[in-house]
C-alpha cells in the first residue's frame, strides 16, 4: 500500500479495526473492551446498539471523549459554537479568539479543527452497517427502520460537512479500508453544493418513509423519527434557497459574495417552503406553552423533534458551574456580548434604536422582550435567590468580587440552558443532564416563514408563523405589523430568527448564508462596564473582545493543510485560502 494517504480515510479505517478480526498469533491477545464484527453480525441486539452508539457521534467538534458534546462544547472542552459569532465570546478562549480575530487558516482552524475527519469517520460507521444490515438476522421491519436511523446520521453528518465547507466528498456506501488504493483520484473529487444537498436530500426522503412518526416503547425518546428527517430536509433546502449557496455552488470558483444580497432562486424558496410545510403538517408537534427557558430543560415535550439526550454515564459539561458568575463560584464561560443584548427589542415590539420604543440607556433592561431575561444574566437579575452585580466598586460578580479570574469580560452571563436545580459547586455527579434540541418546531416555523416569504411574500401564512412564535404563553409578545413588504418581512424574520433561536448553533450559519457576516462580524465584540455612585448605575459600552475581523474566505471553513496534503493536492481547497 502506497505510504500516502488521506488523514480522514485513516480514521474511517481505524474506526473499523475494533470491529475486525485478526489472524491468530501467538501473541495476539483479544482485548476486552473491543467487540469483533463478527459478534456484531451474529448478535441482533448487538447489531442495534452499534446503530443507537452512531447517535453519539452527531457532533461538530471537540475532543474524541464525552467531555465535549454538542451544543454544550464545542471547542476543546467548554466554548459553545455561539462563541465564534457575535452572540457571545468564550471568557477564557478555548481556541475560539483566533476564529473571532479573523486568524482561521488551514493550518490553523481552531475549535473547528476536527469537523472534517470526524464527519467522514462518522459516515465511514454508518457505510459499515448499511453494508453488513442483510448479514444480521433479525426482521424485515427491523432492518427498515435501522436502514432509515442509518441514512438519516449520514445524512446529518453530510449536512454538517456542507454547511461548514460547502461542497462534500461523496464517497457513496464505500467502506475504505487501510488495503485501498488511497490514492485514487476518485476519493477526493468534490461535488459541488447542489449535488451535496441533493444527496442529502434524497437520503432523508429514504429516512422519512422507513422511520416510524413517533417515539414510543419500542422506539425510544432520542432516535429519529419521520419528523426528525424531514426537519433536516427543511434544513438543508431552506440553506440551498439561500445567496451563499447559490454564489459558491462550484467549489473551484471564487465568487463575489458581497453581491448575495441580489442572489435569489424562487423556485428554490418554493421548495424549502414546501419541506418545512411537510413537518407542520404532520400535525404532531406545537410550540412549547411551559416558558420558554423551561423548554430547554425538559425532554420531553410537543416542540422538541429530535434532542441529544444524556445520562449518568455520558453526561455533557455542568452548564451551571462552566457558565455561572464568578460571585456564584461560576466560571464565566461562555459570556454574552453587548451585540446581541442589543439586538433584543422593548416589549412593545420596538427595537432599541426607535427613538419611539421607550428605551433608556440609563435603565437598558427594563421592558425587554421577555426572551432576555430568559436567555442572559445582566446587572440587577435576579439569579439562584440573590441578585447579578456586575459592577464597580464592589459588584461580587464584577472583577472586585471572588475568584475574579472568571469574571465576565463582557459584563454579561448566560442564563439560557441553566437548571437552577442542580448546584454550581462540586456539580459532577447531579448535573449535566440537559438536553441538546437539534430541531424544534419553531425553527421550523422560522424556516417556513423565510422561505414562503422570499417565494411569494409577506402573505397570511407568514405572519401566522411568526406571530405564533411571538404569542406564545410566556414571550406575549405583538404581532408583527401589517402591511409589510417583502424587505421589510424579511427584515422581522431574520431578528426573530436572532432572538427565537440564540445560542443554538443557527447564528454562525445564518450569518453566513444570508452573506451578511462581512457586516455583522466585523463590529466589534461589545460589552458593558457598569459603575455604581449611591443608588445610581452607568452603563458604558466597551470593547470585550479585540481584533474582531471576518474576511471573504471566512464564509467557508478551510479544509485543514494535513488534509490537502495527504491527497497529494487532489482535494480542492475552499477559495480564498
Amino acid at each position: 500500500m502506497k505510504k500516502k494517504f488521506k488523514k480522514y480515510l485513516y480514521m474511517l479505517a481505524a474506526a473499523t479495526a475494533t470491529l475486525t478480526s485478526c489472524k491468530k498469533d501467538f501473541l495476539d491477545i483479544q482485548p476486552t473492551h473491543l467487540v469483533s464484527d463478527v459478534s456484531i453480525l451474529a448478535d441482533s441486539m448487538l447489531f442495534q446498539n452499534y446503530v443507537l452508539n452512531r447517535y453519539l457521534g452527531v457532533k461538530l467538534s471537540g475532543n474524541e471523549g464525552e467531555g465535549s458534546p454538542p451544543g454544550f462544547g464545542r471547542a476543546f472542552e467548554y466554548a459553545m459554537l455561539s462563541s465564534i459569532t457575535d452572540e457571545s465570546m468564550a471568557n477564557h478562549d478555548d481556541n475560539t479568539w483566533l476564529i473571532q480575530r479573523g486568524q482561521l487558516a488551514p493550518e490553523n482552524t481552531g475549535m473547528a479543527g476536527t469537523i472534517w475527519a470526524r464527519s467522514y469517520r462518522s459516515i465511514r460507521e454508518v457505510n459499515y452497517a448499511l453494508t453488513n444490515i442483510d448479514k444480521v438476522n433479525m426482521s424485515s421491519g427491523n432492518k427498515n427502520r435501522l436502514t432509515g436511523e442509518l441514512k438519516f446520521i449520514r445524512a446529518f453528518r453530510y449536512h454538517d460537512l456542507i454547511r461548514n465547507y460547502g461542497g462534500a466528498v461523496l464517497v457513496g456506501d464505500k467502506v475504505t479500508s487501510l488495503t485501498d488504493d488511497l490514492q485514487d483520484p476518485s476519493l477526493f473529487k468534490r461535488s459541488t453544493i447542489k449535488e451535496s444537498i441533493d444527496y442529502a436530500v434524497a437520503e432523508l426522503d429514504d429516512a422519512a418513509q422507513r422511520l416510524p412518526l413517533n417515539n414510543d416503547n419500542s422506539w425510544v425518546l432520542g432516535r429519529a423519527t419521520k419528523g426528525a428527517a424531514l426537519a433536516l430536509k427543511s434544513r438543508l433546502l431552506l440553506y440551498a434557497a439561500s445567496p451563499l449557496y447559490i454564489l459558491a455552488n462550484d467549489p473551484s470558483a471564487k465568487p463575489n459574495y458581497a453581491n448575495g444580497a441580489n442572489t435569489s432562486d424562487p423556485t428554490r424558496w418554493q421548495a424549502a417552503a414546501a419541506a418545512a410545510k411537510a413537518v407542520m403538517d404532520l400535525n404532531k408537534y406545537s410550540l412549547y406553552q411551559g416558558g420558554y427557558r423551561q423548554l430547554f430543560l425538559s425532554q420531553d415535550n410537543n416542540e422538541v423533534i429530535f434532542q441529544r439526550l444524556y445520562t449518568k454515564n455520558a453526561r455533557h459539561v455542568p452548564m451551571e458551574l462552566n457558565n455561572g458568575p464568578n460571585g456564584y463560584n461560576g466560571w464565566g464561560g461562555n459570556v454574552p456580548l453587548q451585540n446581541m443584548v442589543d439586538a433584543y427589542p422593548m416589549s412593545n415590539g420596538k427595537l432599541i434604536t426607535d427613538p419611539t420604543s421607550g428605551y433608556d440607556p440609563q435603565n437598558p433592561y427594563v421592558n425587554r422582550d421577555p426572551r432576555f431575561y430568559a436567555t442572559i444574566l445582566f446587572n440587577g437579575a435576579s439569579y439562584r435567590g440573590s441578585t447579578v452585580e456586575t459592577y464597580t466598586p464592589g459588584g461580587k460578580d464584577s472583577q472586585e468580587g471572588p475568584s475574579n479570574w472568571n469574571t465576565s469580560k463582557s459584563g454579561y452571563y448566560l442564563r439560557k440552558f441553566m437548571d437552577d436545580n442542580n448546584p454550581i459547586d462540586n456539580p459532577w455527579e447531579v448535573a449535566g443532564f440537559q438536553p441538546w434540541i437539534y430541531f424544534r418546531y419553531a425553527e421550523i416555523l422560522l424556516n417556513y416563514a423565510e422561505a414562503q416569504n422570499e417565494a411569494a411574500g409577506p402573505d397570511a401564512s407568514v405572519y401566522n408563523a411568526i406571530n405564533a412564535i411571538r404569542s406564545r404563553a410566556s414571550v406575549n409578545m405583538p404581532d408583527l405589523p401589517l402591511g409589510l413588504n417583502k424587505e421589510q418581512m424579511r427584515a422581522a424574520i431574520r431578528a426573530e430568527r436572532r432572538i427565537e433561536l440564540a445560542f443554538e448553533e443557527h447564528r454562525f450559519y445564518d450569518v453566513r448564508r444570508w452573506t451578511i457576516a462581512e457586516v455583522t462580524e466585523n463590529i466589534p465584540a461589545y460589552g458593558v462596564t457598569v459603575t455604581r455612585s449611591g443608588n445610581t448605575f452607568n452603563y458604558n459600552q466597551k470593547v470585550a473582545l479585540s481584533g474582531r475581523r471576518f474576511d471573504p474566505q471566512h464564509y467557508w471553513l478551510p479544509i485543514p493543510r494535513f488534509e490537502i496534503q495527504a491527497s497529494g493536492g487532489q482535494l480542492t481547497q475552499n477559495p480564498f485560502y
